[in-house]
Formats: C-alpha cells, structure tokens, sequence
C-alpha cells in the first residue's frame, strides 16, 4: 500500500480523535515537534525503522521526540502506530497531521524576511495584513537576510511580495543591459 495513503489515514483518525477530545491544538503542537525532530535529526528514522529494536524503545524514542509532556491521546496512537507495525511511516503522519490541521482550522504559513530584525508591532502589523486578505490564521515566521540590504520580502500561500532594495536594484540593471 501506498505510504501516502497510510500516513494520511492515520492523521485523519488522530485529528478526529483529537478534535471530539477537544486537544487537536495541543496534538497539532506535538506533531509539529516530532516533525521537526525527525527532519533535525536524520538518525531517528533510521533507528526507527531497525527491525533489531524492541517496540518498548521505539515508542521512548519517539515520545521524546514529541515533546516534553505528550498528550494521553499521543501516547496512546504511538502504541497503536507500533502494535500495527507502521512505525516507519510515523514521519509521514506527523506531517499529514500538521497538514490536515492547517486545512481544517484555515491556518496559512506566512513569512517576513527582512534586513534588519522588525519590531513585534511592524510583524504584528503584517500579520494582521495578511490575515484580512486570506480570513484565516496567519503562523508567522520572521527571518533576518542582510543580503536583502533593505525593505522586506513578504510570502504567503502562493503568493510572493519582493520590496526588497536587491530585486529594486536587480531591476535597473537588468533595464540597463536591456
């Protein structure tokens, strides 16, 4: 069977099981940690998938990659993830979870790079911009670039915004080879 579809299966039944329990922020919260502890450290999978370690130690192993204090309702679907043996697409559901949540709660990742560090009311500002042109949850991601060397860059969805002072001055020089 298709990895895509089991790891989209299982988030599908987390995010329900959350949701009736009224968690699914707090479970989104855990499987974007255990996301990111997967793609920080590419050992994980591998250890996770060798079939030489005992399913007590992959299921510690994958706790703590969930974060410090992991719901009852996480615990209890890493249990069932190991006892159906579908411990090697553990990755992939974390990742259709976080996917799935975005979806039904209209939360879209937003990101401001800029060259010099902005003030929380200048991203709180743009947040707030971007919010009002989509009518969802912005999750905002704020980066420095000095290379930039001035104004900001601005993503969203599908959508780009480059007011940059290098695309300005990218801009008259291709005009002038031109």
């Amino acid at each position: 069977m298709d990895i895509g579809v089991i790891s989209v299966r299982y988030a599908r039944a987390l995010l329900k099981s959350a949701t009736d329990a009224k968690i699914e922020t707090e479970v989104y919260q855990e499987m974007q940690t255990l996301a990111k502890s997967y793609a920080e450290v590419p050992q994980l999978r591998q250890t996770i998938d060798n079939p030489m370690l005992s399913k007590d130690k992959k299921q510690e192993l994958l706790l703590t990659a969930v974060g410090k204090k992991p719901s009852a309702l996480v615990k209890a679907f890493i249990g069932l993830v190991l006892k159906e043996d579908r411990e090697n697409v553990m990755q992939f559901i974390a990742n259709s979870y976080v996917t799935l949540y975005r979806q039904q709660k209209n939360v879209i990742r937003g990101r401001l790079i800029t060259a010099a560090a902005v003030s929380p009311a200048t991203e709180q500002k743009m947040r707030k911009m971007v919010e009002s042109k989509t009518n969802g949850t912005v999750e905002f991601e704020t980066e420095v670039n000095p290379d930039i060397i001035g104004g900001f860059i601005l993503e969203y969805d599908t959508y780009r915004m480059d007011a940059s002072v290098k695309a300005k001055l990218n801009n008259i020089l291709n005009t002038l080879k031109k």
